[in-house]
């Protein structure tokens, strides 16, 4: 695991290898162990390196045989030994002993672009050929590993982190209004787009060449498509997804130091924890966050799960008051502001779990594949009262407007009109938008300053995002289930989830790593009938089925929480008044985008239990975290 960085500046402009230092610099805590650097002319790039495979032979850059080639790596190839085999029969001759970056190399050299998918791992890649003087750029099918990437002045720069490309001279990174009201509505940016206007992601399954001249080319090696098949029985298929559970976790164990595992208590978790165990050589580490006095609190869940499995369980438990110290330590891994759920659990989990282990594994991921979402089984429903709730028309709507009383009682109300707007919509792709929304439109209304508002929300905005993101051919075709499905594969999970569990495991040097996300094993689950998914209101059926031998009795009976903060609790108490001060302190009230009155009354509202606001004032606390980090950076540069 390491964090790369480049600058392929073309025109003949030196690159000097103090400028690749520096982006590597910036990205040390991805790769404390090692670095490399290695620059021709107008192209340079390097590494830091978290040595986890081929302790002693893996530093990086590594060059092949005839010396033309160079590639710097981060992530993991789980397959690469099998690879290795198969291209030493085809005559390539290895120089590490067992590098996983030199089988990354060696296969891109031996198959082209067809390399990527036989690669089984998380990866983001940077190879140049010092002959064509061509840089090529590859990203894992799931986008598990991030890589940015910036074409200013004719060049291209890219980077595990947005904050390795911040130091090149020269370059531009102004605020992209867009990003700024994907991050209210959502609390994290949409891919491709970033922060900055002048930065965006290379797309998860995509592989990108630039040479001396023209543009670059960026083309799709890989996308989620589902091929039901209905050839297997139940129990068939109960026992191929435990194999394949089991398979997929043993193959994640590849490392040449100890590998943990992340406990929530719940499904996927427990799955990865049993199917350790079952092959582990030693008692697995297993590392549980929890929130005393919370009715999110699943310590207990974990550590009786823990026991039966003979684990050693270590806990980390968070509280509140700790809040001045935790969002703005939170926020700083990030690039851009954060206001994912389980960002504050898992930089905190990350940072203890670190302190024994360098790799774990986590179960992100299983609820997209085998749907597991509550908002999922919410989208199905109400697109069942569509018509009714459409040939209600006003009525529903004056019930809407009706006077809330207690906390409770407004909370419920909140959830209804949340889901007769939902019910209304037109397909389930719209329905994933709108539920995976941290603010409802009439709160941004409220929110955000008119000008802003004006330009970058509507009354169309659903099937705006639909169009952007699934206005492809047959996407349509899709089951109301399948499109749901496909949104939180291909939006949420890079965009949200994969992002926030790299930043938070990275900002403490740790590996996380992801068995339901092998693209093979995704693949296969695209091919599992959907009631072997979802059977009637309870999700994952099979994955429960599977594992069920595995664990204690009724372990699997408990309503799902996973990784997520107690907003409601929190910021009805001394939660709040942080948040409150770290608006008004970081001059985040100045940037332009929000209505301070509006804020004020969110808070005061949340604190009354008029509404539930706890999502978006958490959105802001990070936001207002990150302008004021924003501000001391751009004063530190300018020292």
């Amino acid at each position: 695991m390491c964090g790369i960085a480049g600058w392929y500046r073309r025109r003949g402009r030196p690159v000097e290898e103090a400028v690749i230092a520096r982006q590597c610099d910036r990205i040390i805590h991805r790769g404390p162990d090692d670095a490399g650097y290695f620059t021709d002319g107008d192209f340079g790039f390097g590494m830091r390196r978290l040595s986890i495979i081929d302790l002693a032979g893996g530093h990086q850059p590594i060059f092949s045989a005839d010396g033309r080639h160079a590639i710097v790596f981060n992530g993991e190839i789980y397959n690469h030994l099998d690879l290795r085999r198969e291209l030493e029969a085809a005559g390539y001759a290895f120089h590490t002993d067992h590098s996983d970056t030199e089988t990354a190399l060696a296969s891109f050299l031996h198959w082209g672009d067809e390399a990527w998918l036989k690669l089984e791992g998380m990866y983001a890649v940077a190879i140049w050929d010092r002959a064509e003087r061509q840089l090529t750029l590859a990203r894992d099918p799931l986008g598990i590993k991030p890589l940015y990437l910036t074409e200013q002045h004719d060049g291209l720069a890219f980077g595990s982190e947005i904050r390795a490309l911040q130091v090149l001279p020269n370059h531009r990174f102004d605020l992209d209004e867009r990003g700024v009201h994907d991050f209210f509505m959502f609390g994290h940016v949409q891919r491709p787009r970033s922060f900055y206007r002048q930065v965006r992601s290379l797309e998860p399954g995509h592989v990108l060449h630039i040479g001396p001249e023209g543009e670059a080319q960026v083309h799709e090696f890989w996308r989620p498509q589902f091929r039901l098949r209905h050839d297997l029985s139940e129990a068939q298929w109960i026992e191929e997804t435990r194999e394949r559970v089991q398979a997929t976790v043993q193959s994640h164990m590849l490392a040449d130091v100890t590998v943990g595992a992340f406990l929530s208590g719940g499904v996927d978790s427990s799955a990865i924890a049993a199917a350790m165990t079952r092959v582990a050589s030693a008692p697995v580490k297993a590392f549980t966050v929890g929130f005393p006095g919370t009715s999110i609190d699943e310590t207990d869940s974990a550590r009786r799960i823990a026991e039966y499995l003979g684990a050693e369980h270590i806990v980390l438990s968070l509280k509140p008051e700790r809040a001045g110290d935790l969002l703005p330590a939170v926020q700083a891994a990030f690039d851009e502001p954060c206001a994912a759920t389980a960002a504050v659990p898992i930089w905190h989990l990350s940072g203890l779990a670190a302190q024994h282990v360098k790799v774990v594994l986590c179960g992100e991921g299983s609820d997209e594949i085998f749907a597991g979402y509550k908002r999922q089984r919410s989208a199905l429903r109400a697109a069942r009262w569509r018509p009714l709730l459409r040939a209600l028309g006003p009525v529903a709507s004056a019930v809407e407007r009706l006077p809330g009383g207690s906390a409770d009682s407004n909370y419920r109300w909140q959830k209804i009109r949340q889901y007769r707007h939902s019910a209304l919509l037109e397909n389930n792709y719209q329905r994933f938008f709108q539920g995976t929304q941290i603010s409802s439109p009439e709160v941004r209304e409220r929110l955000y300053r008119e000008d802003f508002y004006s330009r970058q929300d509507s009354d169309e905005r659903f099937r705006r995002l639909e169009q952007e993101y699934f206005g492809f051919p047959g996407a349509r075709s899709l089951s109301p289930l399948e499109q749901f499905m496909l949104a939180d594969i291909t939006v949420h999970m890079p965009g949200s989830l994969l992002n926030r569990l790299d930043r938070g495991s990275m900002a403490h040097s740790l590996e996380a790593r992801v068995p339901f996300l092998s693209h093979h094993f995704v693949d296969w689950t695209l091919t599992m009938p959907l009631d072997m998914k979802l059977r009637g209101n309870l999700g994952k059926y099979a994955l429960r089925k599977a594992i069920e031998p595995w664990l204690p009795a009724n372990a699997l009976d408990k309503r799902k929480l996973g990784f997520q903060l107690p907003f409601k609790e929190w910021f009805r108490g001394e939660f709040s008044d942080f948040a409150r001060e770290a608006w008004h302190d970081s001059g985040a009230a100045a940037s332009g985008y929000l209505r301070p009155q509006a804020v004020e009354q969110l808070f005061a509202e949340h604190r009354a239990g008029r509404a539930d606001h706890g999502r978006i004032l958490y959105a802001i606390a990070m936001f207002s975290c990150w302008w004021q980090q924003r501000a001391d950076m751009r004063q530190s540069n300018a020292a």
